[in-house]
């Protein structure tokens, strides 16, 4: 058995960057840049106002009350087209452009209008209430990093920016694969023996939250044939992953199946609890991960390698899973050799602190308990015994989605 750091960092070490493709920015959500992007304009282009109200020079309103002469007025996106002289003013609304001579806008509620003059109230400084040219960025400016995985905020810059087309990295394609003769989907007869397919849905979740498309090939059966040719559908695909039939039991035949048409192994066997008997390896050109067949192993194994795998070939660099801390709600015995992640829940006591409180049963096989977590509590292979209120490390569970 390997480390499971040695482990993620032998998968993550030869994996390829998808190549890029272009989106229109109504396409980009959630996507990841693969190229920096320089804004192609000025905001805002040239000064403007931040208020309703009049344009002025700042000298004319220095000692108030003052009268000034309003000789036209500068809606959003009709500037005026004269220019403010001693003794005028220009009435103005927020983003239109500032007119030539003018220096400083008064607000309108420092106003008092009598035909065509305006009497102003209240004295301003220069450059009160203007926006100057480029007070947001100027053309050039690079305001969104390749790596970046654009959120909504992200695409309204964009915008901003007057770019509409980006380069994205392309979706990884992940094939998935469950095998046993057990298993059945959802909604079909499901005979006393029989286990309802839960693992291809909550990977396929997993994928499309960590940026990929997910590619379900069925349920393989336990013989070499139905292993080989459902996996034959693997190709074309970025990464595959198989769930079952990767322990050591007389049904465990995936790296045979697989063995006899071109999979060359790098290890198998990790020290970690759930997930020990995990695979990696290559299935011709296709990176290779085999799965545990219990839903929670398939899932932990899930946050903990193929999360990081879809983003180092999405190009991000931030890869390996957060780590946080908490205080022990209870108290844990003695860890033996493997590392440990712990189903838990996240509460915060009197004084503001996190208590992590792992769940008392964390049989692999039960999903539910891993649908109540917050969070898996990490514990190193060997820990001493653990008393309630000492500080532990865990992984947060987020949105409904295992690491995300």
């Amino acid at each position: 058995m390997i480390p499971v750091a040695e482990a993620r960092q032998r998968i993550l070490a030869d994996l390829p960057v998808m190549p890029a493709e272009q989106v229109g920015l109504n396409e980009a959500l959630g996507r990841v840049l693969a190229e920096d992007i320089a804004s192609r304009r000025t905001q805002p282009p040239q000064a403007v106002s931040a208020m309703d109200g009049y344009a002025v020079r700042a000298a004319d309103v220095a000692q108030v009350p003052a009268s000034l002469n309003v000789i036209g007025a500068a809606p959003a996106g009709s500037p005026f087209a004269g220019e403010v002289t001693e003794g005028s003013a220009v009435r103005i609304f927020t983003g239109a452009p500032l007119p030539a001579g003018a220096d400083a806008i008064v607000i309108q509620e420092d106003t008092e209008r009598d035909g065509d003059r305006v009497i102003v109230k209240e004295g301003v400084a220069a450059g009160r209430y203007v926006r100057k040219a480029g007070l947001d960025f100027a053309a050039g400016d690079v305001l969104l990093k390749a790596g970046r995985v654009l959120n909504a905020r992200d695409i309204g810059l964009a915008a901003a920016m007057n770019v509409p087309w980006i380069a994205v990295r392309r979706q990884p394609r992940v094939a998935l694969l469950a095998t046993g003769d057990e298993i059945v989907l959802p909604g079909e007869e499901a005979g006393p023996s029989d286990i309802v397919s839960s693992n291809t849905f909550a990977l396929d979740g997993l994928v499309r939250a960590s940026g990929g498309v997910p590619l379900t090939l069925g349920i393989a059966a336990d013989n070499l044939e139905s292993i080989r040719a459902h996996a034959a559908g693997a190709q074309g695909a970025d990464i595959l992953v198989t769930t079952g039939g990767a322990s050591v039991g007389e049904h465990d035949l995936v790296q045979e199946a697989l063995g006899d048409v071109g999979l060359q192994v790098d290890f198998w066997q990790i020290a970690m609890r759930p997930g020990k008997p995990l695979i990696f390896g290559r299935l011709a050109e296709t990176p290779m991960l085999g799965f545990p067949g219990n839903p929670v192993s398939s899932m932990v194994c899930g946050a903990l390698f193929l999360k990081p795998a879809l983003a180092t070939m999405l190009g991000i660099a931030d890869v390996e899973p957060r780590l946080e801390s908490a205080i022990l709600g209870v108290d844990l015995k003695e860890n033996d050799r493997r590392e440990d992640y712990l189903r838990a829940t996240l509460a915060q006591d009197g004084d503001g602190n996190r208590v992590a409180t792992p769940f008392p049963v964390q049989d692999s096989s039960m999903f539910s308990r891993l649908a109540q977590a917050d969070c898996l509590v990490v514990r190193a292979p060997h820990a001493p015994a653990a008393k309630a209120g000492e500080t532990v490390s865990y992984i947060a569970l987020g949105g409904g989605l295992i690491g995300a």
